[in-house]
């Protein structure tokens, strides 16, 4: 604040007693000095605050996710009918209805050797699964949400392994199915797995899967990875049934509804 101190190129002030005029001086200048810390120490401590709440509200959110599987109901999870509106091939719609929901249980012989292995790093903390069909009951899919113990760069971690190593593709990566007694999911195992996507999110302690095959327990020779089962041209038998489309669609359907329950809790007042 130059004209606190004077203007060097002005007129010169009038005489005063030097102490006084010492005295006053330092104490403007000092004034300055503490005003512009303030202003100074205000903008940086708000920008801290922002900051802060900005990453409080994700590790809130990552932590509301991880808390879901016995907070939420299951029918909030899996909805007992999901409407795929333009999921289908060519953008057809499609309906699932869900047959069957497996036991919350830990992961111990729910994923083959080396999916379970692949996983690992992250932990187990908890698995649901659901098994639907379609509207033919020509299909039948299971959908899987495993909540990890892992933490956001734990998460993260795993998400650039799976990408950067392929392991979205391999078959021998497959999610197993849940089958049940009585319903159109009864012959659906590991030989009738026909398609499946994964996806390993990195907002959330989660792991996205879903797995899809014939309702008929026909055995599938060459499984294909839903988005090639998916790819124009595919003429797989499981490209050409749809059942890429059945996989990633009901998969895809069930994430978002993982990600409103997160956003309803994380919005609840306290």
């Amino acid at each position: 604040m130059p004209h606190a101190l004077g203007d060097p190129f002005g007129d010169p002030p009038p005489y005063r007693p030097l102490g006084g005029r010492v005295r006053r001086h330092t104490i403007a200048a000092a004034a300055c000095v503490v005003l512009g810390l303030g202003l100074i120490g205000g903008a940086v401590t708000g920008s801290w605050l922002v900051g802060d709440s900005a990453d409080a509200g994700e590790r809130g959110a990552f932590a509301t996710a991880a808390g879901l599987w016995h907070n939420v109901p299951v029918d909030r999870l899996f909805p007992p009918t999901v409407a795929g509106r333009g999921a289908g091939p060519g953008g057809a719609d499609r309906t699932w209805t869900r047959i069957a929901v497996a036991p919350d249980t830990g992961c111990a012989d729910a994923f083959d050797p080396l999916l379970r292995k692949a996983l690992a790093p992250a932990g187990c903390a908890r698995l649901l699964r659901a098994t639907y069909t379609d509207a033919t009951q020509s299909h039948v899919t299971t959908v899987g949400l495993l909540f990890t113990k892992a933490d956001a760069a734990g998460m993260r971690s795993l998400e650039a392994r799976f990408k950067d190593e392929g392991l979205y593709r391999r078959t021998d990566l497959m999610p197993r199915t849940y089958a049940a007694k009585g319903t159109a999911s009864a012959g659906f195992g590991d030989a009738q797995r026909a398609s499946w996507t994964l996806s390993v999110l990195t907002d959330a302690p989660v792991v996205v899967y879903a797995v899809s095959g014939w309702a008929d327990g026909r055995a599938v020779d060459e499984p294909q990875p839903a988005t090639d089962a998916m790819a124009s041209g595919a003429t797989t038998a499981p490209a050409q049934a749809g059942l890429g489309h059945e996989a990633k669609g009901l998969a895809d359907r069930v994430e978002r509804s993982l990600r409103k329950s997160v956003v309803a809790a994380t919005e609840q007042p306290s």
